[in-house]
């Protein structure tokens, strides 16, 4: 007996192209399947899904109608963002992430704000090249407060795409990562934003609690910096433990 041949194309990446063919006006089921299948290959599962861009789709889309510059194939641009985070798995929108707390500059005396790289709800798990978004905290020794979340999906139009996450954040003072190349490393240090890397990840709630205990008990030179502390009263606590990288 011959075995199954497995399908081209799993069950939740077919869900998920269906979904998205239906955010897009004008762009049928089969020329997206068509679209995907020359760019990422003839089998496709989520993990390819996840190489899809709005650039992809727009110029794919212009070179099947013949447009060149693929900016009269009737689809909008804000179409095909929402399509490409639905092929990236965003189908639950809102809902699967944490909310956003009112907060006005100076409510937190004695706070630093923190980048957190983010693939899914409120976890960190992103690379900071790739990441879906930035959750964006308020932390004081007392006090957590998620301020904002900042989509990253404009980055791919950029000359410059690190450069531009860098300034996404600019606001931030520390960015926690999954991971993060050299040279992306090195615009975010000249943001005056300092990169730590925690590989495994993990809720963004476990990540910042060692955080505030660090703020009150070992604060490192570069932290009491941040928080305004003169440069004599830094070298004093220069002993001080640094927060893990």
């Amino acid at each position: 007996m011959e075995e199954a041949r497995k399908p081209p194309v799993t069950r939740e990446a077919a869900l998920r192209i269906a979904l998205a063919s239906r955010a897009m006006p004008n762009a049928s089921l089969p020329a997206l399947i068509q679209l995907l299948q020359r760019r990422l290959g003839e089998e496709i599962d989520e993990e390819k899904l996840r190489q899809t861009t709005v650039t992809m789709l727009k110029t794919g889309f212009a070179s099947a109608d013949g447009e060149e510059d693929g900016e009269d194939i009737g689809i909008g641009l804000e179409s095909m963002k929402l399509a490409v985070r639905i092929l990236w798995g965003e189908t639950q929108g809102d809902d699967s992430l944490p909310k956003i707390e009112a907060y006005e500059d100076g409510e937190m005396p004695g706070s630093v704000r923190i980048a957190i790289a983010s693939d899914k709800g409120d976890l960190l798990s992103g690379h900071f090249g790739s990441c879906l978004r930035f959750l964006v905290y308020q932390v004081s020794p007392t006090e957590i407060r998620l301020v904002d979340i900042r989509d990253t999906m404009d980055a791919e139009f950029s000359d410059d795409k690190n450069l531009w996450r860098a300034k996404l954040i600019g606001d931030c003072h520390v960015c926690y990562v999954v991971s993060i190349g050299g040279p992306a490393a090195a615009k975010v240090i000249r943001a005056d934003i300092y990169p730590i890397k925690i590989p495994d990840g993990g809720p963004a709630l476990d990540i910042l609690q060692p955080f505030q205990v660090a703020m009150v008990e070992s604060p490192p030179p570069w932290l009491l910096k941040i928080l305004g502390v003169s440069a004599e009263k830094r070298l004093k606590n220069y002993s001080a433990a640094e927060i893990d990288e």
